[in-house]
């Protein structure tokens, strides 16, 4: 049972996991940790099963997704009837009075829907991944010098599962630069598999580019792929300004994650949300929200 703090209730929620019982199995028995290992974390697994919700057939699923999981669609650009597939309502787009954004330049905003962890000072060879399990920035990026940039600085961690908006945004006015991928595997990023798997960011498939934002420095965005997430599509322009909550780009099927890396004395991240992640929980956020402001 995995709790999320609700910012808004002041209580925590338990989490509604898509393939509970298959995660748990997959991570944490000795059969389903060798079946991860030599086909789920595969490419073609994730190929394959991407491949089916780009076809018409997959619409089928659709619907109990919706009544399994609660969805609104009335958020919802698209009615359900006139999604072309799986992957076309996976990705939705929701109406812009879904998502308000305050356009103030000293506030930060969540990138996206999911749940949040934030980290302050971090130690480059040890950015915490999850409670007990740390990775280096170095490593993630494959990049030493701009990995030196955000040395005590500042690292979110926004978590989508497959329920979730998964569209992602910026969360400053700027100029965004070219993406970098660096390929890699396609382990699940839930929290029993992180807790399971050491490094898993740094093992996954990753893409990131540097958003040099108008208020908040350079910001490091680092997107992650995930089981069933064969794809990552970056729907932005490189070096065309970009305003705060413009669309950067969105995931295919399955949960996923973005981190952002703030370098020192840029951003104070709000204190509720720190104190959740000093006790090992995650906020619920949703795009837009504010979730911090300039230093």
């Amino acid at each position: 049972m995995i709790k999320i703090y609700n910012r808004i209730s002041k209580k925590y929620d338990t989490e509604q996991v898509a393939g509970l019982k298959y995660i748990n199995w997959s991570y944490s028995t000795p059969l389903g940790k060798n079946f991860t290992e030599l086909f789920v974390k595969k490419k073609l697994f994730s190929k394959a099963y991407g491949s089916y919700c780009d076809k018409s057939l997959s619409k089928k699923k659709i619907k109990p997704f919706i009544d399994e999981f609660n969805i609104d669609m009335s958020i919802c650009e698209k009615s359900i009837n006139d999604f072309k597939n799986f992957n076309d309502f996976f990705a939705r787009k929701l109406i812009p009075s879904a998502r308000p954004i305050d356009n103030s330049p000293n506030i930060l905003i969540s990138p996206g829907d999911g749940r949040l962890s934030a980290f302050n000072n971090i130690d480059l060879e040890k950015v915490v991944q999850i409670k007990g399990f740390t990775y280096s920035l170095k490593e993630l990026l494959s990049n030493e010098d701009i990995a030196k940039k955000y040395e005590n600085g500042v690292c979110l961690i926004l978590r989508l599962c497959p329920i979730d908006y998964h569209r992602f945004h910026f969360v400053d006015s700027g100029i965004c630069g070219e993406t970098h991928k660096i390929t890699g595997q396609y382990y699940s990023v839930n929290p029993i598999a992180l807790n399971n798997i050491p490094e898993l960011f740094c093992k996954n498939k990753r893409e990131w580019s540097i958003l040099k934002s108008d208020n908040f420095g350079d910001i490091a965005i680092v997107e992650v792929g995930a089981t069933c997430v064969g794809t990552i599509i970056q729907t932005y322009t490189p070096g065309k300004h970009v305003k705060k909550g413009d669309e950067k780009g969105y995931f295919k099927f399955g949960g996923s994650t973005t981190i952002l890396f703030f370098e020192k004395d840029k951003v104070i991240i709000d204190d509720d949300i720190i104190e959740q992640t000093k006790l090992g929980y995650e906020t619920r956020v949703l795009m837009g929200e504010t979730i911090g402001k300039k230093f």
